[in-house]
């Protein structure tokens, strides 16, 4: 395994390449895996100092926007933490935090945008908003329940 640390939407972030095969890589950003496609020509250094400690890890949908973690959009990798979504679009905790109030019910249809909880992280109200559209398949917090970065708060399906 080697560490890089790459600029996805202008913030850095310490990646940790786990596999690559061909133009397919398995890495891990601040703990939650991904599987990307590397566009032709990308290069990955073998090690690369982190001098910092990262941010929190960025919802799924922003990983694709970095050079080399480009094309498709990733699908966390069969970790713990994802394995209850097989066929569903996993929202996670984006920092660690206490969940405020759950405004969604499994069976519920969200667009892009709709919130779907409220947590409370840093002694503010945070929306933790759907990033694609969906029927809620799983909801796996109730208010009042302490959650650490990346931890599964809900499934959306097609």
């Amino acid at each position: 395994m080697s560490r890089t640390n790459l600029v996805i939407n202008g913030t850095e972030y310490s990646v940790d390449i786990v596999e690559m095969s061909g133009a397919a890589a398995t890495v891990t950003v601040n703990g939650v895996t991904y599987q990307v496609e590397l566009p032709q020509g990308a290069v990955i250094p073998a090690t690369a100092p982190t001098s910092a400690p990262a941010p929190a890890a960025p919802a799924p949908r922003a990983a694709p926007t970095a050079p080399a973690a480009a094309a498709a959009a990733p699908k966390a990798a069969p970790a713990p933490a994802a394995a209850v979504a097989a066929d569903g679009e996993v929202i996670s905790a984006p920092m660690p935090g206490h969940i405020l109030n759950v405004l969604v019910a499994v069976g519920d249809v969200v667009e892009v945008g709709d919130t779907l909880l409220v947590m409370e992280a840093m002694k503010m109200e945070n929306e933790i908003k759907a990033h694609v559209a969906g029927t809620v398949v799983q909801i796996k917090v109730s208010k009042g329940q302490d959650v650490g970065v990346g931890e599964v708060l809900a499934v959306l399906g097609g």
